[in-house]
């Protein structure tokens, strides 16, 4: 299984979290990396996103520029456990896919995958990091690239 899991764009404040938007600086930026997936070997053919605004127009920029559809979930909000979101990709992920979600969850699910724990590592806003798994569980993902802005 190939997955790519990326942090939305820079966002701009908003008194709520769940409004925030992208900033222009943040729609060039998801721009820039999701052309950069287009031109790699691990381009996805779906995207999961956060029901977030910041990752629903990070998502639907990526959505353009790959040609490829995007499904909410739920369960990739900053704060939700990434061990839901390891389940549903061990129950039914599409592959290869692209996870559109915040920190900390998008540190979290990466550590999770590669090194078995949920510590979490540090994504710039945008940042994308490509995964691969012989099967979907904690530790058994290798790291192969990633794409910055």
């Amino acid at each position: 299984m190939h997955l790519i899991i990326m942090r939305h764009g820079e966002a701009g404040w908003h008194t709520l979290d769940r409004e925030r938007e992208l900033t222009e600086f943040g729609r060039h930026g998801v721009a820039d990396v999701a052309a950069q997936i287009a031109e790699s070997p691990w381009r996805p053919e779906f995207i999961w996103c956060s029901p977030l605004v910041r990752a629903r127009q990070t998502a639907a920029i990526a959505s353009e520029i790959l040609n490829c559809p995007v499904t909410e979930k739920d369960f990739i909000t900053p704060d939700d456990d990434p061990g839901r979101c390891l389940d549903e990709l061990i129950e039914s992920a599409p592959s290869p896919l692209l996870v559109v979600s915040h920190m900390p969850f998008v540190g979290s699910l990466s550590t999770l995958l590669v090194d078995g724990h949920r510590k979490g590592i540090p994504f710039m806003t945008a940042q994308a990091v490509v995964l691969e798994m012989p099967v979907a569980g904690p530790g058994c993902a290798d790291l192969r690239a990633q794409f910055l802005p």
